[in-house]
């Protein structure tokens, strides 16, 4: 009896490893509460994962940009913006589910500020290739290539700002590659893929063991990699420029310990600031003054 609820434990969190990890081809798929699902629905939803819509980019840049197609180790979609005379460039990483129509008001603010940006849609995500999302493992890879794009070009100040996964990812191709940005404005990154799964349980009142090692096991092999050693706070031991790391107060998906974690593991100056009533969310939202204040010192340093 034992053996038949662990392996139908096991081909659950198979199917929803591979939901979570892999975007519905369905463009109108929608997520729906659960208290708009049928009995049935409730049934299929709990045993085979949830269908997670592709991020589709609904908005466009209003300053003039440029479309570019870089080939990373799948083709990614990103739109350059140019700003006169401008004090380097800053290259925009979204979170999981996210896409870089959704980080347009964060573009714009840097832009303000005399800067470039570059927005990027992660694999997965808007306009890029596939339908596959990795929390930012193979994510590295792309953040790395966008790196190397703007050194072809010939830009010295290259600045990357990540939120969430978008942030592990950078702190990732920081530690694999080597590469060398200006400065680095990261928000609330996870310490470890442990951590952020556990965290999923939490928000809706379910114990993570033992369902949350099986989530990591699974996911980390349907996606090729070893998902228990996917950990932010160990990447940061590698960052020795400049880094900016922003962190909600009220955030139920990443703890506070997890923020400090990384912060005292970065090895060059550094910066925490926090929000008080943010959650995991956009912090201009709640914070624009606060977050475009924050962010113009940093880089004015």
């Amino acid at each position: 009896m034992l053996a038949v609820i662990f392996l139908l434990m096991n081909v659950i969190a198979l199917f929803h490893a591979y939901k979570f990890t892999h975007f519905s081809s369905e463009t109108s798929t929608q997520i729906r509460k659960p208290v708009d699902l049928t009995t049935a629905q409730k049934l299929k939803m709990l045993l085979f994962g949830i269908n997670n819509p592709q991020p589709v980019n609904k908005e466009k840049p209003t300053q003039p940009y440029q479309t570019l197609i870089l080939q990373s180790n799948k083709k990614i979609e990103c739109w350059s913006i140019k700003s006169p005379n401008a004090k380097g460039t800053v290259v925009i990483f979204h979170g999981y589910g996210g896409n870089k129509s959704g980080m347009i008001d964060r573009s714009d603010e840097f832009i303000k500020m005399g800067y470039n940006t570059l927005l990027v849609d992660f694999m997965g995500s808007g306009n890029s290739e596939g339908n596959q999302t990795t929390i930012g493992f193979y994510e590295a890879e792309q953040v790395k290539t966008c790196f190397e794009y703007l050194q072809q070009q010939g830009e010295k100040n290259i600045v990357l700002f990540g939120t969430s996964m978008g942030a592990v990812a950078v702190l990732k191709a920081i530690d694999d590659y080597g590469i060398k940005p200006n400065s680095i404005i990261l928000e609330c990154p996870f310490g470890t893929m442990y951590q952020t799964v556990c965290a999923r349980f939490n928000a809706v009142g379910a114990p993570a063991f033992p369902m949350a090692g099986l989530l990591m096991f699974w996911g980390g092999t349907e996606n090729g990699f070893w998902a228990f050693s996917h950990n932010p706070v160990d990447y940061a031991k590698t960052v020795h420029c400049p880094a900016l790391l922003l962190y909600g107060e009220k955030d139920g998906r990443v703890s506070r310990s997890e923020i400090d974690a990384i912060f005292t593991n970065f090895q060059g100056p550094k910066q925490l600031t926090t929000y008080p009533l943010a959650g995991h969310e956009n912090y201009l939202i709640k914070y624009h003054d606060a977050w475009v204040n924050d962010v113009s010192g940093f880089l004015s340093k």
